[in-house]
Formats: structure tokens, C-alpha cells, sequence
């Protein structure tokens, strides 16, 4: 079975990408749970975190701060929420390692199982708002 976010990676798919560095990349989800969803990944596969080493596993968590904050200002969230999920029983969907960040908004609420299916047009846009935001 093929890795859809090692797909991404390896240039077969697309990715609306807002961050790079030489060990990781972040995306927006496809499917967001609210506007500017993002996704943060290894670009070595992991399937759970506890493939993980735990130096690895701090770099990873080291940018989130970074990232999230860029999310907030490129999306015009008020707060977001972090997920990792780790095995289909706890609703991983995607068997890479991935730490989602959620914005959240005061005027929509809090669901988590609400999803939207945004145009690639939207999700381009902005994914440009969150990379200018990326300080």
C-alpha cells in the first residue's frame, strides 16, 4: 500500500504545502476539519510516533509553536487545537505520522467530526496567507 503524504512528498500528488525544512513539511489537510487545518509530518515514514526516535519526535513537536502560530495569522483563527493519533482505533487515518493543527474559531465552535471540502483555489490561497505569515 502507497503512502498518500509520502505521495506528497515524492512529488506524485499534491500538497498545499506551508512549511519545509530539511526533516519535516506541513500541508493543509484535504480535508479540513475547519479552515487551514494543517498537517505536520516527518518526511522519514513513521506509521506511530512510537517508531519514532525521541529525539526525532522533539524536533518534530519543536516547530508546531512556529507553524501554529503562522496558521492563526494566515487564517484569521482565534485558537486552534493540537491531534496526534497513533493506529486506526484512535481514527488515524493516514499510517505516516502527522500532528494536526485545528484552528478554531469564536463564531463557529468547537466540532470535531465536521468536515469541509474546500476547492484547491481556496486551499492555495490560503496556504500563500500561512506561508507569509511564517515569521
Amino acid at each position: 500500500m502507497t503512502c498518500i503524504f509520502c505521495d506528497i512528498l515524492d512529488g506524485k500528488r499534491d500538497g498545499h504545502l506551508v512549511y519545509e525544512d530539511e526533516d519535516h513539511i506541513a500541508f493543509l489537510d484535504k480535508y479540513p476539519i475547519d479552515d487551514g487545518h494543517t498537517l505536520v509530518i516527518p518526511k522519514k515514514h513513521h506509521g506511530r510516533i512510537t517508531d519514532m526516535d525521541s529525539d526525532d519526535v522533539g524536533r518534530i513537536f519543536s516547530i508546531v509553536p512556529k507553524i501554529a502560530k503562522a496558521v492563526l495569522l494566515g487564517s484569521g483563527a482565534d485558537a486552534f487545537s493540537l491531534a496526534q493519533n497513533n493506529g486506526k482505533a484512535a481514527k488515524q487515518i493516514i499510517p505516516h505520522v502527522h500532528i494536526h493543527i485545528i484552528p478554531r474559531y469564536n463564531n463557529k465552535g468547537t466540532e470535531w467530526t465536521k468536515r469541509q471540502i474546500p476547492t484547491d483555489a481556496v486551499l492555495s490561497e490560503l496556504a500563500v496567507k500561512i506561508r507569509a505569515a511564517l515569521i
